[in-house]
């Protein structure tokens, strides 16, 4: 892939024109990018994919990668011969450089190195992940309570559990322009599934699916509060946006863990998930 020839794009919908056939022969794989695009193409949805690449060869598409503004580049897609090509490119005509990259491990590892190599940075492993995808749902058995589905009602209690959920079990928190109340509204009006465990009334837990996209769909979020955690309402939140998930027509149903995390990586292992590949999310530090 020597001749490979990279191509800025500032239009979501060219782009996401030519990279769709690449992404959906692969929904799992490229999940991210394949439920960013269908999000974004939304009307109403935020402005804010910056980075648009496509690699091609031999009159063809053979890569592409995407950045939301002030997040990883998305680099599933990004073959490593294509990186240092990549990353040339972002080096000398990009405005912003990315704040780091995300994939499969071996994507994420070709490009950061070849954007250290370009830039003098230094990249560090912000969180090591496993992409699981579920083979057969087995809902847990005995969990108290039972699931709904969120509705208008719910908006501040869905915006808070999601802005505790960034803030504990992401890296970067926080990380989206909009606040946590626009997000939710947004979330809520485009049909995604967030899924309220209930006990008596009360709201334990919640775990979110995205609308299906390509046949696949993410459990995006699974938040129990502390004082609820233990009893397995986790476990049975998740299991419920899965079923709502498949009953909406996905195909693939999928979800990402922190490898550091050994409780989650077992309880997702006991519903009837199991691992696809290794993924990592890097940081570049910039040169002083």
């Amino acid at each position: 892939m020597s001749g490979v020839d990279i191509r800025l794009h500032d239009d979501l919908a060219t782009f996401a024109e030519l990279v769709r056939p690449l992404l959906h022969e692969d929904p799992v794989r490229h999940t991210i990018g394949v439920s960013l695009l269908a999000n974004r193409s939304r009307p109403g949805a935020p402005r804010d994919v910056v980075t648009m690449l496509t690699a091609h060869e031999g009159g063809g598409v053979c890569g592409a990668t995407m950045g939301v503004r002030g997040l990883a580049l998305i680099a599933s897609a990004l073959p490593p011969v294509a990186a240092p090509a990549a990353a040339d490119f972002l080096a000398e005509r990009s405005a912003g450089p990315p704040p780091g990259v995300t994939g499969p491990r071996e994507n994420a590892e070709a490009f950061a190195a070849a954007w250290c190599r370009r830039t003098g940075d230094t990249v560090r492993v912000e969180m090591a992940l496993r992409l699981y995808a579920l083979a057969q749902l087995r809902p847990p058995i005995g969990v108290p309570g039972a699931a709904r589905l969120a509705t208008e009602v719910d908006l501040p209690l869905v915006a808070r559990w999601n802005l505790d959920f960034a803030l504990a079990a992401l890296p970067s928190g926080w990380a989206h322009e909009e606040t946590p109340e626009e997000v939710a509204r947004r979330q809520l009006a485009a049909g995604l599934g967030n899924l309220i465990w209930e006990v008596g009334g009360e709201p334990v837990a919640l775990a979110a699916a995205s609308v299906p996209a390509a046949g696949m769909s993410r459990i995006a979020s699974v938040w129990t509060p502390p004082e609820h955690r233990g009893r397995g309402f986790g476990s049975a939140a998740t299991a419920a946006a899965s079923r709502w998930a498949l009953d909406a027509g996905a195909e693939h149903v999928v979800l990402f863990t922190d490898l550091a995390n050994p409780v989650s990586n077992s309880i997702y292992q006991r519903i009837g998930y199991r691992p696809v590949h290794d993924a990592v999310d890097l940081a570049f530090a910039r040169r002083t």
